[in-house]
């Protein structure tokens, strides 16, 4: 009788320093994170609704003549919902935009807060919400509800171009040039924003000061309709080039030799990211420190392995930013704190500790 043994093929050990796997369980454990921050923002809030009676709305099983029903659809369809949903498309956007930066710059301290993309694609926002329903109504009244988020993306593409243009030279780009340039167009958006305030009426100017803070109190579905595409496809277009910015890492010319279209890639990155940070700012005004957290946190446990850091900022950037929000809800409730003033308080100090860390390679 002939006995066959079945032997299994050995596994090729990992590379040293190899954490692709980490990298695989870290994503789906951020995907299970993300779930739980969805409920969370779902049922956080002033108002209580308990997952019982989403349940049976959601499910059909109450009586539709219930007030309590009644309300709860109220509460969770048209407040929570929509608010959940532009959280985690804002939080995506913002984090997945600043891997790209970092990417493209080839430096850990871009992020579109902090190099004035976020003031320019604000700048983009506020023209239109000023003179939106004057000077530019014909332009307003043809793109209807697009006409904001697109003013931003338009903002931000702008401010992007000029400020890779300026801090990139044979090549390499110069961090402290790249912070100089960027706080001098954040000033320089920041003065024509002024000007715009200046001359808003006390309606507009509300709005704006609230808007300027950050926050998702105003979440409706028209919002997610309106900047939901754009924040969207950045994200998706941002996971398509992770082999060119893995690349992009060796410096221009090794990608160019590697066989990347250098010019395409920086193309479609400063697209996305205005995309995305126009987007965002658009609808949920401007909120710091998300694009700059997300990535250097996840770099240091899965590393800098695009194909699998683009996901996980996704993931991360989407739950950190429905946390801050539930925060940004209970902690001075039933007021609500503006989302931006959280994030700063996290950002800001998390920011510091990497200037320290990397004090000797900004050194002029």
């Amino acid at each position: 009788m002939t006995v066959f043994a079945l032997s299994r093929a050995p596994t090729r050990p990992l590379a040293p320093g190899d954490r692709s796997h980490l990298a695989r369980l870290t994503i789906a454990a951020l995907g299970v994170l993300l779930v739980a921050a969805m409920a969370m923002s779902l049922f956080t809030g002033a108002s209580g609704v308990s997952a019982l009676d989403a349940a049976r709305l959601w499910l059909g099983i109450a009586h539709p003549d219930d007030p309590a029903v009644a309300r709860a659809g109220i509460i969770l369809n048209d407040i929570r919902l929509p608010r959940m949903v532009l959280g985690v498309l804002v939080g995506a956007g913002l984090a997945v935009s600043g891997v790209v930066m970092q990417g493209m710059f080839r430096n850990p301290l871009a992020d579109p807060g902090l190099v004035g993309v976020s003031a320019g694609a604000g700048l983009g926002a506020v023209l239109f919400i000023v003179l939106g329903g004057t000077v530019l109504a014909p332009i307003t009244m043809h793109l209807g509800i697009y006409a904001v988020p697109l003013a931003a993306f338009a903002g931000g593409a702008l401010t992007t171009i000029v400020l890779y243009r300026v801090s990139t030279a044979r090549g390499q780009t110069a961090i402290a040039t790249m912070l100089l340039a960027g706080i001098a167009i954040g000033a320089l958006a920041g003065a024509v924003t002024g000007m715009l305030v200046y001359v808003a009426n006390d309606t507009q100017l509300r709005d704006l000061t609230f808007w300027g803070l950050g926050s998702l109190a105003g979440a409706n579905w028209t919002k997610v309709l309106a900047g939901g595409p754009l924040m969207a496809g950045g994200v998706l277009v941002s996971l398509t080039i992770w082999r060119g910015l893995n690349a992009l890492t060796l410096g221009e010319s090794a990608a160019h030799h590697m066989g990347v279209d250098v010019q395409r890639l920086k193309t479609i990155a400063i697209c996305a990211v205005a995309a995305c940070v126009g987007a965002a700012v658009a609808v949920s005004g401007g909120i710091g420190f998300v694009g700059i957290v997300v990535p250097h946190l996840l770099r240091i446990l899965i590393g800098p392995d695009h194909r699998y850091l683009l996901a996980a900022s996704a993931l991360l950037g989407a739950s950190f930013l429905l946390v801050a929000d539930a925060v940004s809800r209970v902690i001075v409730a039933p007021a609500e704190l503006p989302i931006g003033i959280v994030t700063a308080t996290v950002g800001g100090p998390f920011f510091l500790y990497i200037l320290l860390r990397r004090r000797n390679e900004l050194a002029w």
